[in-house]
């Protein structure tokens, strides 16, 4: 294995560990995530360290590429369970697992790890779906349904999205609901993240929250999304955030684009958001 961005340090000495979660066994539309993290892996090869948005650069953190778990993708309540073991083994040790997907469903043990061990988990989510139906045809554990089934554990006040623009109506109810709902503009992020400033945060980014224009690479794409330079404020409101606690970045499908350009936008987000752990 290839580590993300040559990473250099050990399990020991690192404060972020990568954890590939290869896993599509739910997707609903077209297959493929489960090459994501590999995928990831090989474009940060022609990515520079430095980050001339957040001024820093990746020598400047301490992570560790664990590689891929090897799961079993017919057996999904198995696959949750070894990824939330890998999870709980890395807060463990003091260290903030930064997942690597694989479909969205990865993130649900992912989020109970991390608030298992930070009861007062604030959790933002950037999606083009709202992921919050109780069932997709008759499954509770699947990639539309993952945040429903987080909030059968985290508080309702605690979920922050942002950049949906696709779900039922039920789901847009709920939503309104709740109030979980953000407008993804530059004051409604730096407010977001002003008020979760010491509260630990578990940061889901579901790659689809890009426009299909500049990113046809994932299972489930939807017209109308952000450019990239749009997700330049997150990125710059997250450096202000003082306890991340965990990261993923999801639903990269390499096969859905053969120019390869879709993998090379996915490694970039997940070096704007390792930067984003580093302060100011």
């Amino acid at each position: 294995m290839n580590p993300f961005m040559d990473a250099e340090s050990s399990f020991d000495d690192a404060h972020v560990i990568l954890l590939g979660c290869p896993y599509d066994g739910t997707c609903s539309y077209r297959p493929g995530s489960r090459f994501g993290p590999q995928a990831i892996r090989e474009a940060s090869y022609g990515l520079e360290r430095w980050s001339p948005l957040l001024r820093r650069e990746l020598t400047e953190l301490a992570f560790h590429d664990q590689g891929d778990l090897e799961l079993p993708l017919g057996d999904t309540q198995r696959v949750l369970s070894m990824i939330g073991e890998a999870a709980e083994h890395i807060h463990k040790a003091g260290k903030i697992p930064f997942g690597l997907g694989g479909e969205h469903l990865i993130s649900l043990p992912l989020i109970r790890a991390a608030f298992q061990k930070y009861p007062d988990l604030q959790l933002i989510h950037l999606d083009a779906h709202a992921d919050l139906r109780e069932d997709y045809m008759g499954n509770p554990y699947s990639h539309a349904t993952v945040f429903q089934r987080v909030l059968d554990f985290l508080p309702t006040d605690r979920l922050h999205q942002f950049g949906i623009r696709s779900g039922t109506r039920e789901e847009y109810v709920l939503m309104e609901s709740i109030d979980s709902l953000r407008p993804h503009d530059k004051d409604s992020i730096d407010a977001t993240c002003a008020a979760l400033t010491d509260a630990p945060v578990y940061i889901s980014l579901d790659l689809d929250i890009l426009d299909p224009g500049i990113f046809p690479g994932t299972g489930t794409p939807e017209p109308g999304g952000l450019q990239f330079l749009e997700l330049h404020p997150f990125f710059r409101a997250f450096q202000k955030l003082n306890h991340i606690v965990g990261i993923d970045v999801v639903e990269l499908s390499p096969p859905c684009d053969l120019t390869g350009t879709s993998n090379v936008v996915a490694s970039k987000v997940c070096r704007e958001l390792l930067l984003s752990i580093l302060k100011e």
